[in-house]
C-alpha cells in the first residue's frame, strides 16, 4: 500500500501538475535525434528562397505525423504553410524559416571547401531555424494534450526570408489576424534575447535594355545596357554622401553582358536600401529610381524595375522578452566537447578580426531592453512584429566570432555546434510558449505594449506594395 500511495496521490493532482515544464524540456532531449536528422537533411538540400520544395515538405510531413493540420501553399506561395494544433484562445504562432543563401556552398569542415555540385549553403542557419521551431511546437502540443490546456499552437512555414520577404505576404493576407503572440529564434554566435530593432529594407532589380552591335566594327550603332547600369551605380554611389548616416545601400550586377566584343543589349543590377526608419527607406528608394531613369536617358537605353522585397524594422516587445529571458536562463548556453572546441578554434583562425573564445557559447547575455544600435540586418519578421506581439532569441549555433552569411556559418550549421544551439532554441521557445498559456495577463500586457509602440492610428501597408510574391527573385 505504501508503494501505491504516491501513485494514488499523483492521480488526484491536476494533470498540469503531473506534466511540468522540466518534463517538456526532457522530452525535447529524448526526441532530439529525430529533429537533428531533419535539420541535416535540410542543410543538405540547401534550397534558396521560394525553391525550398523538399525542405518545406519535410517539415510539413513531420508536423502532420505529430497531429497538426497543415494548410500548404498559403498566401500564393507554394512552399509556405500553416500547421495548426488545438482550438480557441490564446493563439500562439511559431515562425519557421528554411531557405539557404546562394554563393556560400560549404562542407561541414573548418576550412574553405565548396560542396560538389551545390551552389548554395545554410550560411544563416535556417536549416536549424525551421527545425527547432517545429520541434518546440510539437513539444508544446504534447504538453497541451497531456494537460488538457486550451488554446492553439500554430507553426508558420515562411520561405524566402533572405531577400524574398516571404512573411510580408502572409501578414498582408491576414494570416496573423487572430494570433495573440509570436515566438521565433535565429542562429547566432551567442545566446541572448533579440531586443535590438532590425533595419527596414526595400529591394529590387533594375533591368536596362539597349542595342547590341559589334563593339569594334560598329560601336556607334550600339547602345550599351551595361553603360546604363554603371551610370546608375555611379550616381547612387555619389548619393551616399547625402543620405542619413544610418542608411545602407548595397548592389550587385547580376547580368552585365555576354562578351566584351558585343555591346550589351541587356544588363541588370540588384539593389537593397536599408535604414532603421522605413520612411527613410521609401524616400531613398525614390531617389534610386530617379538615378535609374537618369542613367537610361544619359545612355540612350531603356530601364524598368521590379520590387522584389520590402520589410519593416523589427519592433521588440519587452513584456515577452523578459518572459523568454527567464526561460533562456533556465536552459543555459552551449557546452562544447573537446572535439567541438578544436573545430571552433580552427574555424576562428579563418575569420577576419578577433575570433571569440569557444567558452562564450556557454554564456547567456543579460537582458537589455534598450541595447545600443550596432548596425544589423533586416528581416521580414519586422512586418510580423508590427501586427502581433513578437519575441525572439539568438542561440549559439555558430562558433563564437563567426559572422553570419559566411562559409564559416554554413559549416557550423551542418555540425553538432549548430545542432546544440538548435536544442537551446527549441527548449527556450517551448518554455516561453507554455508561460504564455499559463501566466495570466502576460499576453494582454504584451498587446498593450505593442499598441503603445506602434502609436495611435497605425495602419499596416506593406513596403513592397500589392505585388504578388516574387517567386523568381533567385532566378
Amino acid at each position: 500500500m505504501k508503494r501505491l500511495l504516491p501513485i494514488l496521490l499523483a492521480s488526484l493532482l491536476p494533470v498540469a501538475a503531473q506534466t511540468s515544464k522540466p518534463d517538456v524540456l526532457r522530452r525535447i532531449d529524448e526526441t532530439k535525434s529525430v529533429y537533428e536528422g531533419i535539420a541535416m537533411k535540410i542543410w543538405n538540400y540547401a534550397e534558396v528562397g521560394y525553391h525550398e520544395v523538399k525542405s518545406s515538405a519535410l517539415l510539413q510531413e513531420q508536423l502532420r505525423k505529430e497531429g497538426f493540420t497543415v494548410q500548404a501553399g498559403v498566401a500564393g506561395i507554394p512552399t509556405a504553410f500553416v500547421a495548426t494544433y488545438g482550438s480557441g484562445s490564446p493563439v500562439v504562432g511559431v515562425l519557421a524559416e528554411f531557405d539557404a543563401l546562394p554563393g556560400v556552398s560549404q562542407e561541414a569542415i573548418p576550412e574553405r571547401k565548396e560542396r560538389a555540385g551545390v551552389l548554395a549553403g545554410h550560411a544563416c542557419g535556417h536549416n536549424l531555424f525551421g527545425t527547432a521551431s517545429a520541434e518546440s511546437a510539437v513539444a508544446v502540443k504534447d504538453w497541451m494534450k497531456a494537460t488538457g490546456q486550451k488554446g492553439t499552437i500554430r507553426v508558420y512555414g515562411t520561405p524566402a526570408e533572405e531577400g524574398g520577404s516571404g512573411k510580408v505576404y502572409l501578414v498582408r493576407a491576414g494570416l496573423f489576424k487572430d494570433v495573440d503572440a509570436v515566438v521565433h529564434w535565429h542562429p547566432a554566435d551567442r545566446n541572448g534575447i533579440t531586443m535590438m530593432p532590425s533595419l527596414a529594407n526595400k529591394s529590387g532589380k533594375f533591368r536596362f535594355r539597349g542595342l547590341a552591335s559589334h563593339a569594334a566594327a560598329s560601336p556607334e550603332r550600339g547602345r550599351s545596357a551595361l553603360d546604363g547600369v554603371e551610370a546608375m551605380d555611379h550616381m547612387v554611389n555619389m548619393m551616399r554622401e547625402h543620405v542619413p548616416d544610418s542608411t545602407r545601400i548595397h548592389y550587385v550586377i547580376t547580368h552585365g553582358g555576354e562578351a566584351p566584343n558585343v555591346v550589351p543589349a541587356f544588363a541588370e543590377v540588384y539593389y537593397y536600401v536599408r535604414s532603421p526608419n522605413r520612411e527613410i527607406v521609401a524616400s531613398v528608394w525614390e531617389r534610386v529610381e530617379k538615378a535609374a531613369t537618369g542613367a537610361a536617358l544619359g545612355t540612350g537605353t531603356k530601364v524598368e524595375w521590379e520590387i522584389t522585397g520590402g520589410v519593416y524594422d523589427l519592433l521588440p516587445n519587452e513584456v515577452l522578452g523578459r518572459i523568454m529571458q527567464e526561460n533562456l536562463n533556465a536552459v543555459g548556453g552551449v557546452t562544447y566537447t573537446p572535439e567541438e572546441r578544436a573545430f571552433a578554434l580552427k574555424l576562428g583562425q579563418t575569420v577576419i578580426g578577433t575570433a571569440g573564445a569557444p567558452e562564450t557559447a556557454a554564456l547567456v547575455q543579460p537582458f537589455n531592453a534598450s541595447p545600443p544600435r550596432e548596425g544589423g540586418g533586416s528581416t521580414d519578421i519586422g512586418d510580423v512584429s508590427w501586427a502581433v506581439p513578437t519575441v525572439g532569441l539568438r542561440a549559439a549555433s555558430f562558433a563564437p566570432g563567426t559572422p553570419g552569411h559566411s562559409w564559416q556559418a554554413a559549416a557550423c550549421s551542418g555540425t553538432t555546434l549548430g545542432l546544440k544551439g538548435m536544442n537551446v532554441a527549441a527548449k527556450t521557445m517551448a518554455g516561453t510558449i507554455i508561460d504564455l498559456y499559463t501566466t495570466p495577463g502576460v499576453i494582454a500586457n504584451a498587446k498593450a505594449e505593442l499598441e503603445k509602440r506602434r502609436g495611435s492610428g497605425f495602419i499596416y501597408s506593406a513596403l513592397l506594395g500589392d505585388r504578388q510574391p516574387a517567386l523568381n527573385y533567385r532566378d
